[in-house]
């Protein structure tokens, strides 16, 4: 056999390689969406099983993050200089452990000891693989985030599926997370074969010196014009997102009075059709700007989301939502993608510095629960309409610096 035909194999051996490697990661981010899918979804039967008011709610949806966030940065720092491998596996064992306990939960307690358990890990588990899949191709890092948010997206349209099922059956809300969980165990042992390089493990001697040497820099780099830019525009993207998501199965029970049912159908509307924008984003970003497709996604929605808000009846309100879930396609991917970019080489970075600013975006949740507690949810839902029309404006002083920097930007 000649050495180009040796070497063509050998490059055709790498390529499957890296596509199951790639495939595992895109795994990880599936099931941790379905995780999410499930709640979201899952919601107000939660609420009547373990009694929980708006603000016992807020309080889930905000304090697992905020604890997440102030863990979350050693661990992006870890990622890139010490053993990226047994953090990843280490938090997807324990964020199986958690999504199992959140199954198991009799009370609002347990239940929060669970999901403060799974915030952290599912850093160490889910954002350590999208850093990787980042590090595995530079070049395609806008097309890899569509597909990492693409898997999500399937994932999180699962999850209403399975309450769905669950309530046809006449079964507990608890069997979707109990069934997440075992799946999750099945993933870490997907990856247990799988190489996760340490990217800048070569250049460091000490991890500790090195840990304390990337909180520095994480401090520096979050004070960073562009990429506090960049950290600014996901949080306002975020508030017709996953914050949105967060209430909006309640939102169909208490405002629409859709009921349960009605609520579960609403979630997975949104899921669905969060889906296929993903899929028809992941396409069209080989051929369109991110940020070009932004500036008209967030022009859309920022017309769609106060239209829903007004709409009257509820299959009005199930055509809008759809279109809004069509429309904010891609949005996490692009801007990620940005953020990504100001870190060659130290991608765990990435993780480190939207845990610091997200810190303060961990509260919103939770100030969003104790409004609507005293409001109504109806008010509250006006708030988060104010997200899209900010980043709107944000993106578009984003290309006037951007022709002004020029060279720089």
């Amino acid at each position: 056999m000649s050495s180009a035909q040796e070497a063509a194999r050998a490059r055709a051996r790498a390529r499957r390689g890296l596509s199951l490697f790639a495939l595992t990661l895109l795994a990880v981010e599936f099931l941790d969406e379905l995780v999410f899918g499930v709640r979201e979804a899952a919601w107000p039967l939660i609420r009547d099983d373990l009694r929980l008011s708006y603000t016992q709610v807020g309080v889930i949806l905000s304090v697992p993050p905020i604890v997440g966030n102030l863990v979350e940065p050693a661990l992006g720092i870890l990622g890139d200089v010490w053993r990226r491998r047994a953090l990843v596996l280490g938090g997807g064992v324990v964020f199986a452990a958690g999504t199992l306990l959140v199954g198991l939960s009799p009370s609002f307690a347990v239940l929060l000891a669970a999901s403060v358990l799974s915030n952290p890990a599912s850093g160490a588990f889910v954002g350590l693989s999208q850093a990787t899949l980042m590090d595995a191709a530079p070049a395609r890092r806008e097309q890899n985030m569509a597909r990492w948010a693409l898997a999500g997206s399937v994932g999180n349209s699962a999850g209403p599926l399975v309450v769905g099922a669950c309530v046809w059956a006449g079964a507990s809300w608890r069997w979707g997370f109990l069934a997440a969980g075992a799946l999750m165990l099945a993933a870490v042992a997907a990856a247990w074969r799988q190489p996760f390089e340490t990217p800048a493990a070569r250049e460091v001697a000490r991890a500790r010196t090195a840990l304390a040497e990337g909180l520095r820099e994480a401090w520096r780099a979050v004070r960073r014009r562009r990429v506090l830019r960049w950290l600014v525009l996901l949080e306002l993207g975020d508030f017709t997102y996953d914050i949105l998501r967060g209430f909006l199965a309640l939102y169909f029970v208490d405002v629409v009075g859709a009921g349960e049912a009605g609520a579960a159908l609403a979630v997975a509307v949104w899921t669905w059709a969060g889906l296929a924008g993903d899929l028809a984003v992941v396409p069209l970003l080989e051929r369109v700007r991110g940020l070009s497709y932004m500036r008209v996604s967030t022009s859309a929605v920022a017309v769609l989301f106060p239209a829903l808000l007004l709409a009257e009846g509820f299959a009005t309100k199930l055509l809008l939502l759809g279109l809004l879930g069509l429309a904010n396609a891609g949005w996490y991917a692009v801007l990620s993608a940005k953020l990504y970019e100001e870190f060659p080489g130290r991608s765990g970075m990435v993780m480190t510095v939207g845990n610091v600013y997200g810190l303060a975006g961990a509260f919103v949740p939770l100030a969003l629960g104790a409004f609507a507690e005293g409001y109504g949810l109806t008010p509250m839902m006006w708030i988060l309409a104010a997200g899209p029309v900010a980043l709107l404006v944000g993106l578009l002083a984003v290309k006037e610096r951007m022709k002004d920097e020029g060279r720089t930007a």
